[in-house]
């Protein structure tokens, strides 16, 4: 299964079943989870895992 066809099918359900109300919860842990990898590679590591 493609990373592609994971978000088509996720907007699909979100589409059909009308659960809008998921997609800032889905966002946001995007979001974190990008950040916690930004922070393994920086220099400003302790800054950011002190704010999370």
């Amino acid at each position: 299964m493609s990373k592609l066809s994971l978000f088509k099918e996720l907007w699909q359900f979100l589409r059909v079943r009308k659960k809008w109300w998921l997609l800032p919860i889905i966002i946001i842990i995007v979001l974190l989870g990008a950040l916690m990898i930004f922070a393994q590679s920086s220099s400003l590591a302790p800054f950011i895992y002190s704010i999370v």
